[in-house]
């Protein structure tokens, strides 16, 4: 059973725990966080929706979730990514991209930076049984020929500019670490 803190349409706490199984209340939030993994090539890790999911089966996507009960935004982030992917992380790895307001939801999205090949990745049960590290202009054929689940393309349409700013100073630092090896 997996429990939420709710919030109001201003992001403050309502004192009360929600079961995600329940209908939300009008007026009643909870927080989902996602996470962009980029490597220090610039390329960005996806992972595909297990086939049974009742929303969006074989469609790629990126690391998401709710935030449990208790939890901080960026606890539920490296929690979520490890959960779903294998990948651990300090919380301080991740980079703010911005908070998107949806009908029951605040959505907080983050980046980081992380080198890991796809075998040591671990897929979640359930929830992802592949991945793949891609170009953004990969990223931008799968998102036109309807491969990328449409809550992840609107989210990454609100966050495109910092997202693509992260990618370009992702890609400089690592040309300046090959300088100086």
């Amino acid at each position: 059973m997996e429990l939420w803190d709710l919030y109001n349409e201003n992001r403050e706490p309502l004192g009360k725990i929600h079961n995600r199984k329940d209908y939300l209340k009008t007026g009643e939030y909870h927080i989902a966080v996602s996470v962009w993994t980029v490597n220090s090539r610039g390329k960005i890790l996806l992972t595909l929706r297990h086939p049974g999911k009742k929303e969006y089966p074989n469609y790629w996507e990126n690391t998401a979730g709710s935030v449990i009960t208790g939890e901080t935004s960026t606890q539920g982030a490296v929690r979520e990514l490890f959960e779903e992917t294998g990948i651990a992380i300090l919380e301080k790895e991740l980079v703010f991209l911005g908070t998107e307001n949806e009908p029951s939801a605040f959505v907080d999205s983050y980046i980081l930076k992380k080198d890991i090949s796809i075998g040591e990745l671990t897929m979640q049960e359930g929830e992802t049984v592949a991945a793949k590290w891609v170009s953004l202009e990969e990223l931008d054929e799968l998102i036109t020929n309807g491969s990328i689940a449409l809550p992840v393309v609107k989210r990454l349409d609100r966050v495109r500019g910092k997202f693509e700013e992260f990618l370009k100073k992702s890609n400089t630092d690592t040309d300046k670490d090959s300088l100086t090896r």
